[in-house]
Order: structure tokens, then C-alpha cells, then sequence
């Protein structure tokens, strides 16, 4: 039997969700905690990769298991001794041909900045000095739609067969957040089907570079176009990026 887990997570302890041989990651900690309550090996599959220090709003993952599991009780008892930085909201079985990764028509990130010193922003958006034109920023998002090929804004060596993705959404908007000051809070929202390695925050930091004047639109699209690293801007620091939303037929 297949099971889909549901879980949302504040990445700052771990070294992101895949296992890693130098530190804890959230699908280790995950999987051993299924282990201790099912009293068998488990291995879980994630929707996807996120870096260290990302955190998840909504992961999906699914593991697989021939005992009966009373789903209500495994949540519960997730929660019980999951660290309080991983949370479980739903265990359910689905079809064994569901694939948490392969399956997932949808994909939806959040990258947060705010524009002053807020202690209650720390490590959960990216603090940004200087002034951005959004509007212009919003241009340059928009014409990711008309592209497929995003080589550009991908860590080089991967080992995926393919850079394409199909972007449907790409912009900014001003958030209101319950904080200490009076910083502005920007949010970049991206969908896509899939996303390439590291392929977000490439994205954030070459609209930056739009925002503050050093990038024009056109100069962007040529970014895109160039298909090299090389030519887009720096990634921007893990702490502001979450794997928002998770979408499936």
C-alpha cells in the first residue's frame, strides 16, 4: 500500500529535505520517525528537493508499507515526536501508481523580502537596503511565461535530462505582515510544472538586479535566451524561499 504524507516545515535546522551524509535533513528525520512507529524500514519519497534552509509550507512525500495503518493515529503520533519545526497534516492512502514527485502537475514557491530591519523577519525573508522597482520587475517576471528553456537560471551539473519547464505564473506583490516595524514586505510568487536545482533564487537575484536599474527588460529576456549561468545574477539567500503549494491530478 502507498500512503501521501502531507508536512510543512521551517527549513533553518536542517541541510534541506533530501539525506545528506554531513547533516540532518528533513526526510531523514521524517523517515526515521515512520520507521520507529511502524517498527519497520521505511523510505520516503519527496514531491522534491528543497535547499538548506528553505522552508515548506506544503511538501508531499509517500512511502510504502504492506500493514494496515490507521492514518488519524499516524498523524497524531507523527506530531508527537517529529521535532516542533516539522509538522504532519495529513496521512492518506492513494493509488500505487501515485508518485509523490512524478505525479505532481504543479509546483508553487514564495520567495519573501522586506525592506528594513525586523527582528521577526529574521531567517523567514531576505532583507533588502536599497530601492526596487517592482513594477519594472513585474515586466521582466512576465516574460518567463513566453520561455521553456531555463538553463540560465540553473546550477550547472545537474543531473536532470532536461532544463525545460513551463512557468504559469511569475510576479511580485506587496504583503502585509503583523511585525515590529515598518518595513515593506515583498513576495514573489512562481508556478510552474517543475522547477530546475537552485532555479528560484537564481531568478529573485536576476530580478533584483532589474529592480535596482543594472538590468533592463530586453537585457533579461537575453538572460533567458543566452541559456548560460553565467549571464544571470547571484542567488539569493536560501532563509527567503518556501515550496508553497503542491498541485496534483
Amino acid at each position: 500500500m502507498r500512503f501521501f504524507i502531507t508536512l510543512s516545515y521551517d527549513g533553518s535546522m536542517y541541510h534541506g529535505w533530501q539525506v545528506q551524509p554531513n547533516g540532518v535533513s528533513v526526510q531523514e528525520t521524517l523517515a526515521h520517525a515512520l520507521t520507529t512507529l511502524l517498527r519497520e524500514e521505511i523510505s520516503v519519497t519527496g514531491a522534491g528537493r528543497t535547499d538548506a534552509g528553505v522552508h515548506a509550507r506544503m511538501m508531499v512525500a509517500h512511502f510504502d508499507t504492506e500493514q494496515p495503518v490507521d492514518t488519524r493515529q499516524l498523524v497524531y503520533k507523527l506530531n508527537k515526536i517529529l521535532p516542533r519545526d516539522i509538522a504532519v497534516e495529513d496521512v492518506r492512502e492513494v493509488d500505487g501508481e501515485m508518485h509523490a514527485r512524478f505525479s505532481a502537475t504543479q509546483r508553487t514557491y514564495h520567495y519573501y523580502i522586506h525592506t528594513g530591519k525586523d527582528a521577526f523577519l529574521e531567517k523567514r525573508s531576505w532583507m533588502v537596503t536599497f530601492p526596487l522597482d517592482f513594477d519594472r520587475m513585474n515586466e521582466a517576471a512576465k516574460t518567463m511565461t513566453e520561455y521553456e528553456d531555463f538553463t540560465s537560471f540553473s546550477k550547472v551539473d545537474t543531473d536532470v535530462k532536461t532544463n525545460l519547464c513551463h512557468i504559469t505564473e511569475a510576479r511580485w506583490t506587496k504583503e502585509r505582515f503583523c511585525t515590529a516595524s515598518h518595513a515593506e514586505t515583498w513576495c514573489f510568487t512562481i508556478t510552474a510544472n517543475r522547477f530546475l536545482r537552485n532555479m528560484v533564487r537564481a531568478i529573485v537575484g536576476t530580478l533584483i538586479e532589474v529592480g535596482r536599474g543594472r538590468m533592463s527588460v530586453e537585457e533579461f529576456r537575453q538572460v533567458i535566451e543566452r541559456k548560460d549561468r553565467c549571464q544571470a545574477g547571484e542567488s539569493v539567500p536560501a532563509w527567503g524561499l518556501y515550496l508553497w503549494d503542491i498541485r496534483y491530478d
